[in-house]
């Protein structure tokens, strides 16, 4: 079977499937994600998705959305740091992109208070002005994998040995979609697809271009796919793909071109990394203020934590966060001039 057809059955099969059947999140699960590490991440992406919503008139109603939840730390966060932001609390109605039984509980619980509308598609948001939201959600949609053969692709696929599960690839075939990068790549270069991306951006754009709004996304990649990035985590440690289907957490990187072109005509800057994106937010300046508050091991595990968001050896560089608004309106807040589309 194909990568991607591995990656879904494993990922959301509703009886054995990794996110259906288990709460993988924080240190006694199988990663970590930013909001698990601290609530500066989601203060300053509440604040600039409000200061956002009020660049462009403070439309009321909207729909506030995050794509991706995980146990809802994140929306707590923008919710809780965006309670004083005069009207935003009275326009916003909240909804959720989440399929996981287990994970919709965990929210539910997290957002104790707070009336959501659970979604199992981002098609299925309204048409209203949109402030969206996704942390870590693009690297877990299944990928394609092509390995260039000539003047054709090779795709990756998942086969059966006598060992147990094993990569082969298919015959070389011709693959529109990657016409364009036969200019930039050589014998055996991989380059990885999203075949779930395109739909979903075209989803958001319509509704942001139509109305108002813009989508905030945050995750780990590059500019342009290049090279194999498809990984499995189990326990805090990477382990190999191939085994234990269904119980280890698959992704690969995401490649934020394809991001910013399947968007059109929204406008967006290039990707900044991760930690400049919070500098330009004011996190040393929050983290200041919350370490005046502490000692002992909560100062520490407080400043190991500025660090891990922001420092480039650890989620600073190789995180890149992208915000994609109307071509007419203000930028989003901690990012530069939009770019794109050309």
């Amino acid at each position: 079977m194909p990568l991607s057809e591995y990656m879904s059955v494993c990922l959301t099969d509703p009886a054995h499937g990794y996110y259906a059947t288990r709460d993988p999140f924080g240190s006694a699960g199988d990663f970590t994600t930013a909001p698990e590490i601290s609530q500066m991440f989601g203060e300053l992406l509440g604040l600039a998705l409000a200061q956002s919503w009020t660049d462009q008139g403070s439309p009321a109603p909207f729909t506030l959305a995050e794509a991706g939840p995980g146990r809802g730390t994140l929306m707590a966060d923008i919710l809780r740091a965006t309670a004083r932001v005069p009207g935003f609390h009275d326009a916003l109605r909240l909804h959720l992109v989440e399929t996981s039984p287990t994970l919709r509980d965990r929210q539910r619980q997290a957002l104790d208070g707070y009336r959501i509308t659970f979604l199992d598609d981002v098609a299925d948001l309204p048409q209203a002005p949109l402030w969206f939201v996704a942390n870590e959600f693009f690297d877990a949609l299944p990928i394609r994998q092509l390995r260039r053969r000539g003047s054709g692709w090779a795709e990756v696929m998942v086969a059966l040995s006598d060992t147990g599960l094993k990569l082969a690839l298919a015959p070389p075939a011709d693959i529109p979609e990657l016409a364009h990068r036969l200019a930039d790549t050589a014998e055996d270069d991989i380059v990885e697809i999203c075949p779930a991306l395109p739909a979903i951006m075209h989803q958001l754009a319509d509704r942001i271009s139509r109305s108002g709004g813009a989508a905030l996304i945050v995750d780990y990649g590059d500019w342009r796919s290049l090279g194999d990035t498809f990984q499995a985590i189990r326990a805090q440690e990477y382990v190999d793909p191939l085994t234990a289907p269904g119980d280890t957490d698959l992704t690969a990187h995401v490649d934020f071109e394809a991001l910013a072109r399947a968007a059109a005509p929204l406008a967006a800057a290039p990707p900044l990394p991760q930690g400049q994106f919070l500098e330009r937010l004011g996190i040393a300046i929050r983290a200041e203020t919350l370490a005046t508050r502490l000692s002992g091991q909560a100062l520490n595990d407080h400043i190991a934590a500025y660090r891990r968001l922001t420092h480039p050896d650890e989620m600073g560089t190789l995180f890149k966060v992208i915000a994609m608004t109307p071509p007419d309106a203000p930028s989003f807040p901690g990012t530069g001039s939009p770019q794109f589309p050309q």
